[in-house]
């Protein structure tokens, strides 16, 4: 996939990747429609329910399945980093001639309170391998589903980690 072209900032998925490649979204209406513009689209998108992960165990279970890493993966941090390097060379996790690949995690807010440091790293490896992506001439994208609007992380890949556009400010994530 090339990079986009000058005309990009219209695009969702441009918008979505243009400050970091993981965007929260605490709507689910929002987020929806998001997916919906990027399946359109060509992506791939992926999704994994994180509200049952009790331990990083799970979190390496589940991101595994769900990206088919190989039989190897070691279900630690450096492995995570190398299995996510070979899904950003296209090598499995998604299918070759998609779009792109959109990761997202629904509920992250329930694993982020029980296990923050787990949670910032695994966007952190995404974010890093999204950009390497990127330079390879593909798309990586995560998108981070949280029931709460005040859910932060420190910065990821070395860049911040966003609200989406339509609840960047405080008093649209306000019910």
């Amino acid at each position: 996939m090339a990079a986009w072209d000058s005309d990009a900032d219209q695009l969702v998925d441009y918008q979505m990747v243009h400050s970091s490649f993981v965007t929260l979204f605490w709507r689910k209406s929002i987020l929806e429609e998001t997916l919906g513009w990027l399946t359109q689209h060509g992506y791939d998108v992926v999704i994994v329910d994180t509200r049952s992960w009790t331990s990083t165990d799970n979190m390496f279970d589940a991101v595994a399945q769900a990206l088919d890493f190989p039989a190897y993966f070691g279900r630690n941090l450096d492995a995570l980093n190398d299995c996510l390097s070979d899904v950003a060379a296209g090598r499995y996790g998604w299918r070759s001639h998609s779009t792109g690949l959109v990761l997202v995690l629904h509920g992250f807010d329930t694993f982020a309170n029980i296990d923050h440091r787990a949670a910032q790293h695994l966007l952190d490896i995404f974010a890093t391998q999204a950009r390497t992506a990127a330079l390879l001439g593909n798309r990586l994208i995560c998108l981070v589903q949280s029931d709460d609007p005040s859910l932060a992380f420190e910065p990821v890949g070395a860049q911040p980690v966003c609200w989406n556009p339509a609840e960047w400010s405080d008093s649209k994530r306000s019910s």
